[in-house]
């Protein structure tokens, strides 16, 4: 994405690097001013809610300006580097003349196409030609503001309120009231209905006047603190401000982790949680997974308990279909899929990401061993790309290697169920009617109880226990 500042001056604006991000963090910039850069070459390394990716520029030049140091977050759309692409020994350009050049916003998108007349266009990486960085849907309704429709947009993508929210919205907003029903989604409306919230008295701050949740909250906020104004006044306000810096520590919120607490809010008081356990021994897969070890099908590959695990479920989703589907609020319908996007919950330095396997139904065992294989590597390196976290159907999260029993997991946004597995160790078991050690761990599976009822996500958990007992039913029941 790019605008023409002078003639000879272009802007790279940060893209939308997949999903609908709306905001991306400055991780790192690879050149500084007067640094010669060509067509393609990774300019800076951007972090967003759900990955870093590296963006390359996509004409070659001098760079004339950095526009944001790192560490900055930036909204989509906003011109983060200058490039003198007409010889290179352009005089830098004066401070004056930076806003000057980003004031013709509207000018920009029809200079786009004469740029791009040569055919090539900025390729980002891991997501093909970009051709939605250059053009933007016309919005109906009046015309807001980039920065604060990035905003507005990112509060409804992710479920909490932004970060920096555009000042005095409330007149810009206030224009959009044509119709007599207020601009609302189904979810923001069954939230104003519980809290008892008049939909028509609520300013909205979304795009084209649509009414966010944090609309509704801040309405019910402000209608709080009304009555007992005295005592709000007298209370010390400044008071949780200050802390002890000696002993406390403020991280800020951002990236992965601003992400995942924003799902697994939305998650937790969205779909119903059920949570159901079975202690189960597998000592027979336990002397499977040596046994894979040195068969010659599997040299090379990863195999551990999570493999023959993550089979399991496969095969209980096979035998009860209905519990691989998704909640549609909007339209009011249960989405069964024909396919499993298996997630794996994956702890990584940058926090919490579930990357899936895609089309995992359908994989053979090897096949499984070496996707799962590459998706914990890239994750520890952090280079998993947004595509490869979206879409998921049901996730597996294996708490076990932290050493605990099992836990209560909470489900990934969108999707019907998520397996925790426990740490396996040695219990005393009653097998064939004498008390011995064995192999013992503990699962935990909880679904939308909106999606799965109680019949459906036992006879799903015990379908996986009874295949991890008896390892062959891996054969007979697929």
């Amino acid at each position: 994405m790019t605008t023409m500042t002078e003639a000879s001056v272009r802007e790279f604006k940060m893209p939308d690097v997949g999903e609908g991000l709306t905001e991306a963090e400055i991780l790192k910039w690879y050149v500084q001013p007067g640094d010669t850069v060509t067509d393609g070459q990774v300019v800076c390394e951007v972090e967003t809610a759900k990955a870093a990716v590296e963006l390359p520029i996509p004409y070659e030049g001098v760079v004339r300006d950095l526009h944001f140091p790192e560490g900055t977050t930036v909204d989509v759309g906003t011109a983060i580097i200058s490039v003198d692409v007409g010889g290179g020994s352009a005089a830098p350009a004066p401070a004056a003349e930076q806003p000057a050049a980003e004031q013709p916003a509207a000018a920009a998108p029809a200079e786009e196409p004469k740029a791009a007349g040569s055919g090539r266009q900025p390729v980002l990486v891991g997501y093909g030609v970009a051709t939605s960085s250059t053009r933007r849907r016309p919005r109906k309704g009046p015309e807001v503001p980039v920065q604060q429709a990035s905003t507005a947009i990112q509060t409804e993508l992710n479920g909490h309120a932004p970060t920096a929210p555009a000042p005095a919205p409330a007149a810009a907003q206030a224009a959009p009231a044509g119709p007599d029903r207020p601009l609302a989604k189904p979810p923001v409306r069954k939230l104003a209905k519980d809290l008892g919230v008049d939909l028509t008295t609520v300013v909205p701050t979304g795009p084209d006047g649509i009414i966010t949740r944090e609309d509704v909250h801040a309405a019910v906020a402000a209608a709080v603190p009304a009555a007992p104004e005295p005592s709000v006044a007298s209370a010390p306000a400044a008071a949780p401000a200050s802390y002890d810096t000696a002993r406390e520590t403020r991280i800020p919120v951002k990236g992965v982790r601003k992400a995942t607490a924003a799902a697994m809010v939305g998650s937790a008081f969205t779909a119903p949680h059920v949570t159901e356990f079975v202690t189960v021994d597998v000592t027979r897969t336990m002397k499977l997974v040596e046994e894979l070890k040195a068969d010659k099908e599997f040299a090379g590959l990863r195999v551990n308990p999570l493999l023959l695990i993550a089979k399991a479920l496969l095969v209980a989703i096979r035998r009860n279909p209905d519990v691989n589907a998704s909640w549609d609020e909007a339209a009011q319908e249960i989405v069964v899929k024909h396919y499993v996007n298996l997630g794996i919950a994956a702890a990584t330095p940058r926090g919490l990401i579930v990357p899936n396997i895609k089309d995992a139904h359908a994989k053979t065992l090897p096949q499984l061993a070496e996707s799962l294989g590459e998706l914990v590597s890239t994750a520890r390196d952090g280079k998993t790309s947004p595509a490869a976290m979206q879409g998921g159907t049901v996730t597996i999260t294996n708490v076990g290697v932290f050493g605990v029993d099992t836990g209560t997991p909470i489900l990934n946004p969108g999707e019907s169920a998520i397996l925790a597995v426990g740490a396996i160790k040695p219990q005393p078991w009653v097998h064939k009617g004498k008390v011995k050690p064995r192999q013992v761990t503990t699962l935990a599976l909880s679904f939308d109880h909106r999606l799965v009822d109680g019949e459906l996500g036992s006879k799903v958990l015990a379908d996986v226990a009874a295949i991890l007992e008896q390892p062959k039913r891996l054969i007979t029941w697929a």
